[in-house]
């Protein structure tokens, strides 16, 4: 478990964990020098009944909220510190705004500088208890313990340390099924071991050789080198720990905090996160429908462009769905807690407004009124919550690990709920290999889609037999070929389509000509018949029949098809029969004389160039024939 302090500037936090854990957590030398704590510091506390707590220290001075915020995000329990002879300051209420708005659900309120207390006076206890009821009141430390303790004399040390034990044998445990995600606060070089970060591990488990990555930025992947929880090398860490980290692969100055260790590739970062906002009640107007504000997201400060998506604004106190929109990538785990701060600061408790929980981590941009579809996320079940990010996904689906990602559910879980979704058509295994799956609901719609995209195209060309598959897929945006087959079998099987070679079509649909069309066809036929070895140009063919040249060009395929015509050149239809007996006399005449001359083939034709040129070129591309010089002789495979 984490303990985090929390309270304002020189309230005595450091020295109060210094007094608890013997560790000074002041480590870089202006802190020293200054006596107040700039950074997170980390140290660990033996509770008792075999609870090892981590520590973090966090600073009180309001510039430094940003590594505050950075501290809390990680922590189970919190101390909020309240100095005796000062009270709750600015600090201190927007502390305690952060811890419940990152999800701290538990805590003890230690008022320090108990030596004090004696020439204060004897009422003043009582009053600064009240006070501190006061400014609990409806947050997670309402009726918490109030424990009057003396970092300097040891004065109510062990109350304190009683009543943080007391808190964490009721903590439950943190899920290390899920993703592995730490976000880092540290990264220094070791000597001797190279570059190690550090962090609390929110989520899953690490282990030495894991691969790893480091989002935003470096995808990696890096070898865990070694671990470390509260100093003592371990081969597992598992989610709640204060874990360092011994990279392989990496230089320190690469690492920056805000990044989060991830296994390699798991948690895709993103620049888009659907949310559950909540604002303060301290904050004195509503939030409007787009806002901007610096968010912090685990050890992460990035601004955003909030969009509500369901609410003109958001008042103070109320909750709603919203789009952050970010200026950089960060890297992001389903149900994190985060906030959100203004630019300037409230009054009495500085600039945090609201806050709230990631529900999706790679959305589609959302438009005004979407609220509806993200109300699954709040109170799905397993299925329910894969349902949603399968539908989400549309036609490209969703691997299990991106759904393990995506959804931060346990394996066991995430693959038994699959297969209970799969056994009630909710969601299809579409490819075994990667394992990808797609919704029951999506795959419906596209395959009406389909049918309504043929359905057009009958209506749109009705002398051609069908649709090719590659054009309907281009059509439908599809781009795995695997799932466009899956589709196509169901279409198939469900006797809504047929297949004719490459064509689809539906079932009982395809080429339909109109009794003028027949007419046309028949005439056209009737004039390539006539015309033998010499056929009308296309152009000549639309004057003849006093038919359009595209209306034309639609019948010819239509006779081309029914085998009744044969194209030899855009311009050149044949009758087919006059071209096979042609085909006959040339056969014959090759096999007798080996060879024919372009002059022989000529008199054989009995026309002119302008038919006599394409016709050999035709045959010559049908393997009849092989040019040589300016001869032809029959191809080796017909002799």
């Amino acid at each position: 478990m984490i303990i985090g302090t929390a309270g304002h500037i020189d309230h005595g936090k450091t020295s109060l964990v210094k007094a608890l854990t013997g560790i000074d957590t002041d480590r870089l030398p202006e802190e020293k020098r200054r006596g107040i704590t700039l950074e997170l510091g980390f140290a660990h506390l033996e509770l008792g009944e075999g609870l090892l707590a981590g520590v973090v220290d966090v600073p009180g001075h309001e510039r430094f909220v940003k590594a505050m915020a950075a501290g809390a995000g990680g922590v189970d329990l919190a101390i909020l510190v309240v100095a005796a002879d000062e009270g709750a300051m600015p600090q201190t209420r927007e502390h305690l705004d952060i811890c419940g708005l990152l999800g701290v659900r538990r805590g003890v309120l230690a008022i320090n500088k108990s030596d004090l207390l004696t020439e204060l006076g004897p009422d003043w206890l009582g009053l600064l208890q009240a006070d501190l009821a006061s400014l609990t009141r409806g947050t997670f430390l309402e009726g918490a313990k109030i424990v009057p303790c003396s970092a300097k004399t040891g004065e109510g040390l062990p109350a304190l340390r009683e009543a943080l034990l007391e808190l964490a044998r009721a903590l439950p445990e943190r899920p290390s099924e899920g993703p592995a995600f730490l976000p880092i606060d540290r990264a220094f070089t070791m000597k001797g071991f190279g570059t190690v970060v550090t962090g609390t591990l929110l989520s899953g488990q690490l282990e030495v050789e894991d691969s790893v990555s480091l989002s935003p930025e470096l995808s990696g992947p890096f070898r865990v080198r070694g671990l470390q929880v509260h100093g003592r090398p371990v081969e597992r860490a598992s989610a709640g720990q204060r874990v360092a980290v011994n990279l392989a692969g990496v230089e320190t100055e690469e690492v920056w905090r805000g990044m989060a260790l991830t296994r390699h590739e798991e948690l895709p970062p993103t620049r888009m996160l659907d949310v559950e906002l909540s604002l303060l009640p301290a904050v004195e107007a509503s939030l409007p429908r787009r806002s901007k504000h610096l968010l912090h997201l685990g050890t992460a400060q990035v601004e955003a462009t909030v969009a509500l998506l369901g609410e003109a604004e958001l008042r103070p106190g109320q909750s709603a769905f919203a789009q952050l929109r970010l200026s950089a990538k960060v890297a992001a785990l389903p149900n994190q807690r985060f906030i959100l701060r203004g630019s300037t600061a409230l009054p009495g408790r500085g600039a945090t407004l609201a806050g709230g929980r990631v529900l999706a981590i790679t959305p589609p941009k959302r438009k005004r009124g979407a609220a509806a579809a993200l109300a699954p996320l709040l109170d799905a079940d397993s299925e329910g919550r894969l349902s949603f990010l399968l539908e989400q996904s549309g036609y490209p689906g969703l691997t299990e690990k991106e759904l393990f990602a995506r959804s931060a559910m346990p394996q066991k879980s995430l693959s038994r709920s699959l297969e209970l979704l799969c056994t009630k058509g909710k969601a299809l295994l579409v490819d075994k290999e990667r394992r990808l799956y797609l919704s029951g609901q999506v795959f419906s719609a596209m395959g009406q889609r389909a049918i309504d995209l043929m359905g057009r195209f009958h209506d749109q060309h009705p002398m051609k037999d069908g649709l090719s598959k590659e054009e309907l897929r281009q059509r439908l945006g599809l781009d795995s070929e695997r799932i466009f087959s899956r589709l196509v079998a169901s279409l198939l099987e469900g006797g809504k389509a047929e297949a004719k070679g490459e064509l689809l079509r539906l079932a009982g649909r395809g080429r339909s000509l109109s009794a003028s069309d027949e007419e046309a066809c028949s005439k056209l036929v009737s004039e390539l018949t006539a015309a033998g070895l010499a056929p009308p140009t296309v152009g000549e063919l639309s004057k003849r029949l006093s038919l359009p040249q595209k209306r034309l060009l639609e019948l010819l395929k239509v006779a081309s098809a029914q085998g009744l015509a044969i194209k030899v050149t855009d311009e050149l239809y044949f009758d087919k029969g006059a071209l096979e007996r042609l085909r006959g006399q040339l056969v014959s005449h090759l096999r007798a004389n080996r060879e024919i001359t372009t002059q022989a083939f000529k008199e054989m034709v009995g026309q002119t160039r302008k038919f006599v040129i394409p016709l050999s070129e035709y045959f010559d591309r049908e393997k009849v024939t092989l040019r040589v010089g300016d001869k032809r002789v029959l191809r080796g495979s017909r002799v």
